[in-house]
């Protein structure tokens, strides 16, 4: 069901009652009581079918980022890891000889590849954060939708 289903479903009905005011017959109270709840209830069956679906898709969006964060997360992790361990290297180095031997060599290794890793998992964190920030929490057709539903009721009652 689309957004504008149920608006235009209502329309017609209200050109159903244009059209038999216009012919001169006047229906029964009850009857046009029983045509309004079956209108509202369409209406609220559409809306709630468009909440479903602009809640779905900012479930998804939230989804995939988060996934992606975690992913960064990750990559960032691996990166503070390997610094670290360079960061050991490099400093036991520094209590042996003064010339740079082998564990030097491997620090510095370390370091380069640790660094690497933590602006890659940095990169992608602040871009999905960034992005996470974008996505807006109120469903606004749906509300937009309401507000008109609501002039609508206002002038038909």
């Amino acid at each position: 069901m689309t957004t504008m289903a149920a608006p235009s479903r209502i329309m017609a009905g209200q050109r159903a009652i244009d059209s038999h005011r216009t012919n001169g017959e006047s229906e029964s109270l009850p009857t046009l009581l029983s045509r309004l709840g079956d209108n509202v209830m369409q209406l609220v069956e559409s809306q709630l079918t468009l909440l479903k679906v602009e809640l779905k898709e900012e479930a998804r969006a939230y989804v995939t980022s988060g996934v992606l964060i975690a992913i960064g997360g990750m990559v960032a992790l691996i990166g503070f890891a390997l610094a670290n361990v360079a960061v050991a290297f490099g400093v036991s180095t520094l209590f042996a000889n003064t010339t740079l031997g082998e564990p030097a060599q491997f620090a510095l290794g370390f370091v380069i590849t640790g660094v690497f890793y933590l602006m890659v998992g940095g990169i992608i964190v602040w871009a999905m954060k960034n992005r996470l920030k974008k996505v807006d929490l109120v469903p606004d057709t749906f509300v937009e939708e309401l507000r008109k539903d609501k002039q609508w009721l206002k002038n038909e009652l």
